[in-house]
């Protein structure tokens, strides 16, 4: 599954991660405004097809999202120079934790609309109580991103330049991966390249 995301062209991960997600949202829409009543209240069809394909759009998105990480993060350290080492522990550490969260706040979003939807009145009680969870886990989640965003970017540097690399070298790249649905077009690119050059001297050895 790695070198599936390593070899993957700029446009097929786009098309995937952003196209795809996108498409079910219109889908879903379509379907939300077509069952509303004469009221001007969405059907429960409608609703139920928004609480089905929610979580498929998430959990596609973040599949592929974090996927693109672990593949750059961990695939790549082959390429790494062998005199360089880099916190691959830490990295794996804080890559679960905002998978763990996605899945908490999905579960979440999923109770509130079958509460919603089914006219449960308690369900902003319950949501205003787990706020005060929810809050201190989204700022976590947020450094563990922000972290993932760091190694990723200084795993492609390290590999280009072949040296030991501080921020100032991959600040660019930092940046670019974090506006990902432009980024992507750039810095996957480099990634094929990288994984092309690796190969090529592999067979000319």
């Amino acid at each position: 599954m790695i070198n599936r995301f390593l070899n993957a062209k700029h446009w097929q991960l786009f098309i995937l991660m952003f196209g795809v997600p996108i498409l079910l949202q219109i889908i879903t829409m379509i379907s939300v405004f077509a069952n509303i009543d004469s009221n001007g209240t969405p059907g429960q069809a409608g609703m139920l097809n928004m609480i089905l394909i929610f979580p498929i759009i998430m959990f596609l998105y973040a599949g592929l999202f974090f996927g693109w990480f672990w593949s750059i993060g961990i695939g790549l350290q082959k390429y790494i120079p062998t005199d360089i080492h880099m916190k691959i522990k830490k990295f794996k550490i804080l890559f679960f934790i905002p998978l763990a969260y996605i899945l908490f706040l999905l579960m979440v979003i999923v109770a509130v609309f079958y509460g919603v939807s089914s006219g449960n009145n308690d369900v902003s009680g319950i949501l205003g109580k787990l706020l005060f969870v929810i809050f201190p886990l989204h700022l976590f989640s947020m450094f563990s991103i922000f972290y993932l965003l760091y190694f990723t970017a200084k795993t492609i540097k390290t590999i280009e330049l072949k040296r030991t690399v501080t921020f100032s070298d991959f600040i660019g790249e930092f940046f670019t991966i974090w506006f990902f649905p432009i980024g992507i077009w750039f810095i996957q690119p480099r990634i094929n390249e990288i994984v092309s050059k690796k190969n090529t001297n592999n067979n000319i050895t």
